[in-house]
């Protein structure tokens, strides 16, 4: 996989993840939910921490604003490790599989850095009552202080304990409660190919001479 195919794919991925953002932050109300199917729900909401709402000022004795603009400068950071890994692994010509997952990875880390440097700045803020403006005169934060925006449920399983169960039952049961958005999902589709197809994503690198002769057997053959 060369530097066009990965930049292509990334580039799709920004796109379809931002405009899905976009889209649903300019057209719902927060907390807003449509369900499209009985196991698939669209249901609008933020996150101003890390993953599954964290906040470094859960841990740390700082202030939200001071956690915030900590972990997004952090995120920077990472994004921009992930991008120079990418560019090493097409520069060493590793195997196609394992620049194809960290292409995932790294659009889905970019899509959702974007959230938080940049949605601050140019949205208002969305509310029960309110939708939110895209390029708003009255911004809710400010660069570096963006909330991501998540929408994808999956309640796969919604139901009740049944009586006879000790402890749980008649209490509400539910699998799968988190809301992701399409940036969370290519960087778990990145993370499952590099666990799934392990030998082939950290098999030998092919120097250009094996490549051009098993393309040339490969020919051959058909």
């Amino acid at each position: 996989m060369n530097y066009k195919k990965s930049l292509l794919l990334i580039l799709i991925l920004l796109i379809i993840d931002q405009w899905s953002k976009i889209y649903i932050k300019t057209h719902f109300n927060y907390g807003e939910i449509v369900e499209v199917f009985s196991w698939f729900q669209l249901h609008f909401i933020e996150n101003p921490g890390a993953a599954w709402g964290a906040k470094l000022s859960d841990i740390f004795p700082i202030s939200d604003d001071a956690g915030k603009l900590v972990l997004t400068v952090f995120r920077i950071f990472a994004v921009s490790g992930i991008g120079y890994w990418l560019y090493d692994l097409i520069r060493k010509k590793v195997s196609g599989t394992y620049i194809l997952a960290v292409s995932f990875i790294f659009a889905g880390a970019l899509g959702n850095i974007i959230d938080s440097v940049f949605y601050g700045l140019i949205f208002d803020q969305s509310t029960e009552r309110h939708v939110a403006t895209l390029f708003s005169d009255e911004p809710y934060g400010g660069l570096f202080y963006g909330k991501v925006v998540d929408m994808l449920s999956l309640p796969l399983i919604d139901t009740t304990w049944p009586s006879w169960v000790p402890y749980f039952g008649g209490k509400s049961f539910s699998f799968f409660d988190p809301i992701f958005n399409i940036a969370d999902m290519a960087i778990s589709t990145g993370v499952g190919i590099l666990i799934v197809f392990n030998k082939r994503a950290f098999g030998p690198t092919k120097t250009n001479s094996e490549a051009t002769n098993e393309l040339d057997q490969t020919e051959e053959n058909l």
